[in-house]
């Protein structure tokens, strides 16, 4: 805290993105909260797959951001007519909080006919560091109008709701969009970083039969198992073609009812639409990024009546539901486990390393 003449004035810490790879840790004024925002203390800010894409520039942002959109914070201060969380729950200075990072327009084609948030073409998302922030790789943040936020149960660990960060949310509305996951169906997740294993243990709480999880890094493998995997695969292991008989062998040689792509890598694709059983849907989350266009046959696809579905973001009634999801199943899947790795503000380099390296679980900052 630094004092002026008239008032105390709130600063905190914060990883500020100036530009493609040039981040620093600065100290930046945090306002009194306007009429229905709040200002929340970081506990942790989740670190995840798509930072490192804004951090080398692959997506655009208006530069210079304050970086991370995951978050559980505990609140310092409530704006004028602010009394309950987004879902009605009644919140007071103290408690813990979950939110979403969009704050949708209410005002566009996708909020207000077809009702999806995560599409709203106006949303609020990073702004100028002239505009309060809510990026959470920060001491504080500052959750505007309209960006919902949840109030923690008292029983529910903040590891245990930070664990997913946005990957849970963001599967929650994926599996949404596929039509679910059917009981005795036969699952496969590429990859088994956050959104894997959130996929993973959807199928396992859905009641899948088989869930096969493909992965290169044992710790991510041994994690797979821990949160419902039946069977995992490793790529440094095995070759494409072993794995889409190993697949054939497990499903009585029909393949997947459903593949959830949660690699972020573009190679993952023409193996994930083989793996495929007739009538199956491939749901794509992990390639957010632009990694180049490739080919393949859309006859393929025709053929044997797939169904090709893409997922972005996430809206406010799924981290509700992520945080439900931790709240009821803490106990029986290792969520706190899955936090690997704690970084302080000043290692925001090392956290974006160990998120490249495959080798992390989750990676949090610690402000």
């Amino acid at each position: 805290m630094t004092e002026t003449n008239q008032e105390k004035t709130r600063t905190g810490k914060a990883v500020v993105l100036n530009a493609p790879e040039s981040f620093c840790v600065q100290e930046l004024n945090v306002p009194k909260p306007t009429e229905g925002t709040i200002v929340a203390k970081v506990q942790y800010g989740g670190v995840c797959g798509s930072d490192l894409h804004m951090t080398k520039g692959e997506f655009p942002l208006p530069y210079a951001i304050v970086l991370g959109h995951e978050g559980v914070g505990v609140i310092e201060e409530l704006g004028e007519g602010v009394t309950h969380d987004y879902s009605g729950v009644e919140v007071q200075a103290g408690d813990r909080v979950y939110w979403c990072p969009i704050a949708p327009c209410h005002h566009c084609w996708y909020c207000t006919v077809e009702q999806d948030f995560s599409s709203c073409t106006n949303s609020t998302w990073f702004g100028p560091l002239e505009r309060p922030t809510w990026g959470s790789h920060a001491e504080y943040v500052t959750l505007p109008k309209d960006a919902a936020f949840f109030r923690i149960p008292d029983h529910t660990p903040s590891e245990a709701v930070i664990a997913f960060g946005c990957a849970l949310p963001a599967v929650l509305q994926g599996v949404e969009r596929a039509g679910g996951i059917k009981p005795l169906s036969n699952v496969v997740v590429q990859g088994c970083g956050p959104i894997g294993l959130a996929a993973i243990m959807l199928a396992k709480i859905s009641g899948a039969a088989n869930i096969i999880a493909i992965d290169g890094s044992e710790v991510r493998l041994e994690l797979a198992y821990k949160f419902g995997a039946t069977k995992a695969l490793d790529i440094n292991k095995t070759s494409i073609d072993e794995r889409n008989q190993l697949i054939k062998n497990i499903t009585a040689n029909r393949g997947a009812d459903l593949v959830i792509e949660g690699t972020g890598h573009r190679s993952a694709f023409q193996e994930g639409l083989k793996i495929c059983a007739r009538n199956a849907s491939y749901l794509l989350i992990g390639l957010w990024a632009s990694q180049g266009e490739q080919l393949f046959d859309p006859s393929y696809i025709v053929q044997n009546n797939l169904r090709l579905i893409g997922t972005q973001y996430a809206q406010a009634k799924h981290y509700y539901g992520a945080m439900q999801v931790a709240s009821l199943h803490h106990s029986k899947f290792p969520f706190t486990e899955l936090v690997t790795h704690k970084c302080s503000l000043n290692e925001m380099g090392k956290a974006l390393d160990l998120v490249s390296s495959g080798k992390a679980g989750k990676v949090v900052m610690c402000p």
